[in-house]
């Protein structure tokens, strides 16, 4: 005989069929979604992954130190989760957006080889494939530069790749500064299995009288790039005025071509909107330079740089999928000498790039100050197949390189000591040069596992919108538990 042993409600969904029900209705059931085969895998190699990686650094002396979650808030980058202090009426402790200041404390207490994997928050608009709460393996080690830490996380990361997926990444991963990013493929992360590059041709333009080209070309923080799609005549005509729509959403104000139908009759073979405005010498150098053949279509960006990149870097990759042009190979990448600060434009201030504690290149703070627009930091980036997987930097050791960075950012000294005087503080006690690195968990598993979604490798995700379906988080505070804590809810305006 059988003992029953508990019974089973009808399911609201069929679990065989991930895409039988909408995502909404799946993450309120969560529990049952994660039976499903394809969640079971995903959950099996996020452990696998964490395994490796403390296996890894384990052995190579690294020790996994924990820290607050519970800190003081110091806004820097996006928003601040805010936790009300009942012992302490009216103040508020901060969830950490990172580890940051404490892992360099460490690094000042002489454990010279930190790791955590560790939980970090955000409080932002969310993108479409971001968590308010999301993992980090976060890395701090002493007495190293840039090549330092970048041998031994890309000495990690093959360990893994060889232990969670049997693969043997290639012998070194190839570098690139964030200029020829930008230049080549228009962004700060490229998909290096994608054959297609920007290619510049700013220098044909500038005497033409067509001004939507010569205005950028004659201006130094504008370019004129041309993106070649090759043995593209099956393209129709809604497929271009479908991606002149996309490269709208950048920023772009159009997005002019040339297609080739025929090379042979020269510019007769030609078919554009534009070679109405080129000289034929200028059209011949065009087809020179973009090495165009039959069937070939060459898209067009004219505006500031930031603009062009933006559009055709986003362009690039989304001809790849329309055309199935991606490589199914593993495509790792360190990205080099960021600009230390970009300009808010909204702001009228200096940001940083990375964060305010990354250490630029030039170790002159006065250098610094006098010019902040050209100044690069040391600051890397891990990049695969076109996701940026891990950020770090060789961090500031001196009070003084901290200040000056604290002020080009227009935090003044008493802000500076209100916010991070404890930090200051501690820099006066002997800091080691220092530098790190914090790895995204979410999007490495993402990767590995081939999900299309962050959301698809954690085990209780929240929505687009920040919210926990499964128990209706976030809710409201009954009024004793506001009482006494001294806070009351404001209608919003």
């Amino acid at each position: 005989g059988y003992t029953m042993l508990n019974e089973a409600a009808p399911l609201p969904f069929v679990l065989s069929d991930r895409n039988s029900a909408e995502e909404h209705f799946r993450l309120k059931y969560r529990y049952l979604e994660l039976r499903i085969e394809e969640l079971q895998k995903n959950i099996i190699l996020r452990h696998e992954t964490y395994q490796a990686t403390r296996d890894y650094l384990s052995k190579n002396n690294f020790l996994e130190i924990e820290t607050p979650v519970l800190m003081k808030s110091t806004p820097e980058g996006a928003r601040d989760y805010l936790v009300p202090s009942r012992l302490h009426h009216g103040k508020f402790y901060a969830l950490p957006q990172s580890p940051q200041i404490y892992k360099q404390i460490l690094m000042i207490s002489g454990y010279d080889r930190y790791f955590q994997i560790v939980k970090c928050f955000r409080d932002e608009d969310l993108r479409a494939d971001r968590q308010p709460e999301f993992t980090q393996l976060d890395v701090e080690m002493s007495f190293v530069d840039q090549e330092d830490v970048k041998s031994q996380m890309e000495s990690m990361v093959k360990d893994l790749f060889k232990s969670v997926l049997g693969i043997d990444l290639e012998k070194q991963f190839p570098q690139s500064t964030h200029a020829e990013g930008m230049d080549r493929f228009g962004s700060d992360s490229p998909h290096l299995g994608i054959d297609m590059e920007l290619i510049e041709v700013s220098d044909l333009m500038k005497e033409v009288e067509f001004k939507v080209f010569s205005g950028p070309a004659n201006d130094e923080d504008s370019r004129v790039a041309c993106l070649v799609l090759r043995d593209s005549s099956e393209m129709s005509r809604k497929q271009i005025d479908d991606y002149t729509d996309f490269v709208s959403n950048y920023g772009a104000k159009g997005l002019a071509y040339i297609r080739v139908n025929d090379i042979e009759k020269g510019i007769e073979g030609l078919q554009s909107p534009i070679l109405k405005f080129l000289n034929d010498e200028v059209i011949n150098q065009l087809i020179e330079k973009l090495s165009l053949g039959n069937g070939d279509t060459g898209f067009f960006g004219a505006d500031k740089k930031v603009i062009v990149n933006a559009s055709l870097g986003a362009l690039r990759v989304k001809m790849a999928e329309d055309f199935s042009l991606i490589k199914d190979v593993w495509c790792p990448l360190w990205v080099t000498d960021f600009p230390m600060f970009h300009w808010d434009e909204r702001e009228k201030r200096w940001s940083a790039e990375h964060h305010p504690f990354t250490s630029p290149i030039n170790p002159d703070p006065e250098e610094l100050k006098k010019n902040p627009k050209d100044a690069l930091s040391q600051g890397y980036d891990m990049v695969l197949n076109g996701h940026e997987i891990g950020g770090g930097s060789i961090r500031i050791h001196s009070e003084a390189m901290q200040q000056a960075v604290f002020s080009i950012l227009g935090i003044g000294e008493e802000e500076a000591n209100e916010k991070f005087g404890f930090f200051l503080e501690a820099l006066k006690y002997g800091c080691p040069p220092h530098g790190g690195i914090a790895f995204g968990i979410d999007r490495i598993v993402m990767l590995i596992t081939g999900s299309s979604s962050i959301r698809d490798v954690i085990a209780f995700p929240k929505t687009q919108t920040a919210s926990c379906l499964l128990t209706d988080a976030p809710s409201h505070a009954g009024k004793d538990q506001l009482n006494e804590l001294g806070i009351s809810v404001k209608k919003k305006n």
